[in-house]
C-alpha cells in the first residue's frame, strides 16, 4: 500500500502509479521553452462558403497548433491587433500551476488586453495530452479564435497504446452573425436568442448553401470553403486527437465504415473501448485510434452530426482521404446521419462507459470535507433573461479576483457568501421554469486550500416547456473525477452508494445531461482564483458560472502586466 497525498493507491496499480510519477518529473535540462508571436486581428474569410469578419491568429482560423513535450515552457507573446475589442485567451485544460495569472480568463485572472497592446502568457504543460485554446472575453469564440494543442510525452517514454501516425480534428459551429450581434441580442430586453448555427466547421471548414442566401458575399465554389481533408495510409493505426470549441452544440463524430477505439479524454488515458461514433460537447477533448482497413480505392465521410438540439439538416463533413486516392474524390455513400438528436440515453451511456485507464488510475480521496450542489437554472431578472446557478446569474467585477483579493480590495466584489445548495423538494426540475426573483452577483466561493469538495450539478426545466438542455461544465486550475450521472433528481441517500471511487476518469470538462445529474470531486490544491462555468458560450455569457478561491495567500507576486482595469489601474505601476 502507498499512501500519496492523502490518497491510498490499491496494490495492484502502485507499482505502475510510481512508474507514471517519475515520468511526470521532467529533468529541467531536457525540458526546452517554446516561443510564440501571435497577432490576433479581424480577416475576411469564408470558412463555410460566407465572407465574414472572423478573428485570426496571424492571419489564421484555426490558429496555430502549439507542440510541445511535457515539462515545456510556452511563452506566447500576444498582441492585440482588434482596432476596437479587448481580447484575452484561456488555455484550456492547462492548469497553470504557480502561474494563476496566465489562465487568461478577463476579469478573474487578469484584465483584459486592450487594442494595441501586447501581454505576455507563460506558463508550464506539466503534463501530456490534448488540450485547447480559445478567447475568454465576451463572446469571442464564436468568432474564430481558438486552436489546439498538443503535448506529448517525453524523448524515451511509452504511451500504453501504439499508433503510427497522429492527427488533430478541431470542431466548432458557426454564425453569420458577429459576436457582437449575438451578444447584443442575449443582452437586450426585446431578446433575441442566437438560434441554431449556420455551419459546423471541421479544421476550420464548413459549406453553407448560398441559394438560402441573397447575400452576394456567400460563394459555393470558394475554394476556402472546400472539405478539410483527413489523409490516411492503408493499413495503418492513426491517432486522432478530436477536440471541440464549439459554442452552442453538442456533437456526434463518426467515420464512416470505420470502428473508433478511445484511448484519452482531457488528457487522461481512458480504459480503451470500441465505439462507432463519439459524443463530445463543448470544451472536451478525446482521442481515439483508428485503423486504416477499409477499401483504399474509395474515401470515406467524417461527419460531424448535433446532438441535444433540434437542428435541421445542419451537418459538418470532412473527406477521410485513402492514399493515393485523389483527396477530393467524394465519398459515394450517404454521410453517416449519427445518433437520434434527443437520445438522451444512448448519450448517457457513453458517459458512463468512460473510465480511467487500468494502469494509470488515480483514486480519489474516500471522503469529502464539502459537498456543493448546483442547479442549473434559467431566469429573469429585471425582464431580461439570464442563466443561473441556485438562482444566483454571475457577473464579473471590475476588478479581477485574483488582483483584489492579493491586494484586500474587499469592497470591489460582494462578501456575500454563495448558496451552496437549492431545496431539493421544494423544486419540481420536470416543470417549466418560473423565475422571474433570481438575482445577479459577482461573489466567490472560498475553498479550504488543499481540502476535497464534492459537486453535484443538478439540470432542470428551463423556462420553456419540455426542455432540459445539456451542459457542458469546464473548471479552470484542476482535473476533477467525474464520480458518476444520473437521471432525475439526486438523492443522497439513494445515490452516493452508486458514485464511482475506484475507476473514475479525470476531466476538466464534464456534460450534465437533461433532465439529470453529473457527480465530481477535485481537491482544492491549486492556488488560485478559478472559473466553473457552462462551456457554452452564451449561456456563461447570460451568467450560468462561478468561481473558487483556495490559496491565493500562497500566490507569489503578480504581474504588473495583469492589472489596469478598475480598481487594479492604480496599483499598476511598482
Amino acid at each position: 500500500m502507498i499512501v500519496f497525498g492523502g490518497i491510498i493507491l490499491r496494490s495492484m496499480f502502485a507499482h505502475i502509479f510510481v512508474g507514471f510519477l517519475l515520468c511526470m518529473s521532467i529533468p529541467a535540462a531536457s525540458a526546452k521553452v517554446r516561443h510564440y508571436r501571435w497577432t490576433v486581428t479581424y480577416e475576411l474569410k469564408a470558412p463555410d462558403c460566407y465572407t465574414k469578419g472572423v478573428i485570426t491568429i496571424n492571419g489564421r482560423s484555426p490558429g496555430p497548433t502549439i507542440r510541445a513535450q511535457q515539462g515545456d515552457t510556452i511563452v506566447v507573446e500576444l498582441k492585440n491587433g482588434l482596432m476596437t475589442e479587448n481580447t484575452a485567451i484561456h488555455w484550456h485544460g492547462i492548469r497553470q500551476i504557480g502561474t494563476p495569472w496566465s489562465d487568461g480568463t478577463e476579469g478573474i485572472t487578469q484584465c483584459p488586453i486592450l487594442p494595441g497592446d501586447t501581454f505576455v502568457y507563460k506558463f508550464v504543460v506539466d503534463r501530456p495530452g490534448t488540450y485547447i485554446y480559445h478567447a475568454h472575453y465576451g463572446m469571442q469564440r464564436s468568432s474564430g479564435l481558438y486552436g489546439s494543442i498538443q503535448v506529448s510525452l517525453p524523448d524515451g517514454v511509452q504511451e500504453p497504446f501504439a499508433y503510427d501516425y497522429d492527427r488533430s480534428i478541431i470542431l466548432n459551429d458557426w454564425w453569420h452573425r458577429s459576436a457582437q450581434e449575438l451578444a447584443a441580442g442575449l443582452s437586450a430586453i426585446k431578446f433575441v436568442w442566437v438560434g441554431e448555427p449556420q455551419s459546423i466547421l471541421i479544421n476550420g471548414r464548413g459549406w453553407y448553401d448560398c441559394s438560402l442566401s441573397a447575400n452576394s458575399a456567400c460563394n459555393n465554389t470558394d475554394p476556402q470553403c472546400s472539405p478539410s481533408v483527413i489523409t490516411v495510409v492503408p493499413g495503418k493505426t492513426y491517432r486522432l486527437r478530436i477536440s471541440s470549441v464549439s459554442s452552442l452544440s453538442a456533437f456526434n463524430f463518426e467515420i464512416e465504415g470505420h470502428n473508433m477505439t478511445i484511448i484519452e479524454a482531457d488528457g487522461h488515458y481512458v480504459e480503451p473501448f470500441v465505439v462507432k461514433n463519439l459524443n463530445i460537447y463543448s470544451g472536451e477533448t478525446y482521442s481515439v485510434l483508428v485503423v486504416a482497413d477499409q477499401d483504399p480505392s474509395k474515401n470515406y465521410w467524417a461527419a460531424v452530426n448535433v446532438v441535444s438540439r433540434p437542428t435541421k439538416n445542419l451537418r459538418g463533413l470532412a473527406i477521410f482521404n485513402y492514399y493515393p486516392t485523389h483527396p477530393r474524390l467524394l465519398p459515394t455513400a450517404a454521410p453517416p446521419a449519427g445518433p437520434l438528436w434527443n437520445d438522451t440515453k444512448y448519450r448517457l451511456n457513453q458517459s458512463l462507459e468512460i473510465k480511467s485507464h487500468r494502469n494509470f488510475t488515480i483514486p480519489p480521496p474516500l471522503s469529502t470535507e464539502k459537498l456543493i450542489t448546483l442547479l442549473n437554472t434559467q431566469n429573469k431578472i429585471e425582464g431580461r433573461f439570464r442563466w443561473a446557478v441556485n438562482n444566483v446569474s454571475f457577473v464579473l467585477p471590475h476588478t479581477p479576483y485574483l488582483i483584489a483579493l492579493k491586494h484586500n480590495l474587499r469592497h470591489v466584489f460582494s462578501q456575500e457568501a454563495p448558496p451552496e445548495s437549492y431545496s431539493v423538494g421544494k423544486y419540481d426540475i420536470f416543470s417549466k421554469a418560473e423565475n422571474p426573483n433570481a438575482t445577479e452577483s459577482e461573489a466567490l466561493y472560498k475553498l479550504e486550500f488543499n481540502s476535497t469538495v464534492d459537486i453535484v450539478l443538478q439540470n432542470a426545466n428551463t423556462m420553456t416547456a419540455n426542455n432540459s438542455e445539456t451542459h457542458p461544465w469546464h473548471l479552470h486550475g484542476h482535473d476533477f473525477w467525474v464520480l458518476g450521472f444520473g437521471e432525475g433528481v439526486f438523492d443522497l441517500a439513494k445515490d452516493i452508494g452508486n458514485l464511482n471511487l475506484v475507476d473514475p476518469i479525470m476531466k476538466n470538462t464534464v456534460p450534465v445531461h437533461p433532465y439529470g445529474w453529473t457527480a465530481i470531486r477535485f481537491v482544492a490544491d491549486n492556488p488560485g482564483v478559478w472559473a466553473f462555468h457552462c462551456h457554452i458560450e452564451s449561456h456563461f455569457y447570460m451568467g450560468m458560472g462561478i468561481v473558487f478561491e483556495s490559496g491565493v495567500d500562497r500566490v507569489g507576486r503578480l504581474p504588473r502586466s495583469i492589472y489596469g482595469c478598475g480598481e487594479s489601474a492604480r496599483l499598476r505601476k511598482p
